[in-house]
């Protein structure tokens, strides 16, 4: 019996230490908001994250809700403690409300998939210079 409980054990306590070598994505913040902006405008944000885990985060997928949307990954994996970059560029020359949700897919297992948001309003130009 005793020999059963140590085998358990030590089964219990390699599976803890091994599920703690992880990757972990922390985004500096999940909402971007463009605010009233100019219709035709830059349109390009960046959502800025940490790799807080102990192995490479890889970014496997990023996608928009919407073709106005373009959201760029990065290119290779990100070592633990660095940081990351997700740009997105929104087509301004569409006027009214900005609305649209940025999925990002990775290998954090805790957080597989998250859904960032961008927010604000595209004003017609005359509507500024008045």
């Amino acid at each position: 019996m005793k020999k059963i409980m140590i085998i358990l054990f030590i089964g219990f306590l390699g599976t803890t230490l091994y599920a703690q070598d992880k990757a972990q994505i922390e985004f500096k913040t999940e909402v971007i908001d463009y605010g009233e902006i100019a219709k035709g405008s830059d349109g390009i944000r960046k959502f800025e994250f940490t790799n807080t885990g102990k192995v490479p985060l890889v970014i496997s997928k990023v996608y928009s809700s919407c073709g106005c949307t373009i959201p760029k990954k990065p290119e290779g994996p990100i070592a633990p403690g660095d940081l990351g970059v997700i740009e997105v560029k929104y087509d301004t020359k569409r006027v009214g409300h900005i609305r649209k949700t940025v999925s990002v897919k990775s290998n954090d297992p805790d957080r597989p998939t998250i859904a960032l948001k961008i927010k604000g309003t595209v004003l017609d130009k005359s509507v500024l210079e008045n």
